[in-house]
């Protein structure tokens, strides 16, 4: 089957998911400044009420929103609450941009082939909580970051864009992570513009730019 993402316009909307300091919103909000990109982040969450990504939007006179789990009496109450305040705010595409929640069938469903998210490392190699780490123990020459639309499971969803990274034999985890982190925040800043530009087609496992 073959699901088509929406054909962006100069004023994409995206809203961006964080739960910690957001430098890969930073990011966004960067590029949104300049007048050709084709996109505008129009609202920030986390489920965290302490992130420094909120403040990031603030500052950036950007809506900011927290939903802590525990606000909720159970997980399902929370995502489903998480879905209403998302669509609330009309997005064109919802990006993950270090959230560390994972998101039910229910909420994917109502932003289909619409939810994108970043990993520091080379998918399906080292998925999970400790790609970069991973990576390090497993002895690898070369890792790096994907961009990949989100599906049900763990970092598993189609592949839209990757960026590899050289590992340096004085590289310890924290090293390597902050050259992963620069080429992850060009990765998604440069995808995104294509995306929301051109459209996106996701067939089976395959994701197509025009």
């Amino acid at each position: 089957m073959s699901i088509d993402g929406v054909p962006g316009t100069p004023a994409a909307r995206l809203v961006v998911l964080a739960s910690g300091t957001g430098t890969l919103l930073q990011a966004l909000l960067d590029a949104c400044q300049r007048p050709e990109y084709p996109a505008r982040v129009v609202a920030v969450g986390s489920d965290r009420v302490d992130a420094e990504a909120l403040v990031r939007a603030q500052h950036a006179g950007v809506a900011a929103f927290a939903l802590p789990v525990r606000a909720y009496p159970n997980r399902d109450e929370w995502d489903r609450a998480l879905g209403e305040e998302v669509a609330g705010h009309r997005p064109d595409v919802v990006v993950l941009a270090g959230f560390m929640k994972l998101l039910s069938s229910e909420f994917l469903n109502r932003f289909p082939s619409r939810v994108i998210n970043t990993h520091p490392a080379l998918l399906p190699a080292f998925p999970g909580m400790h790609g970069v780490r991973d990576a390090l123990a497993y002895g690898v020459k070369v890792t790096g970051c994907t961009l990949f639309v989100v599906d049900d499971g763990v970092d598993g969803g189609p592949v839209v864009a990757q960026a590899a990274v050289p590992v340096a034999d004085i590289d310890d985890e924290r090293s390597l992570h902050e050259r992963i982190k620069v080429a992850e925040r060009a990765m998604l800043v440069d995808t995104l513009d294509r995306m929301c530009r051109l459209g996106w087609t996701v067939t089976g496992r395959r994701v197509s730019i025009p």
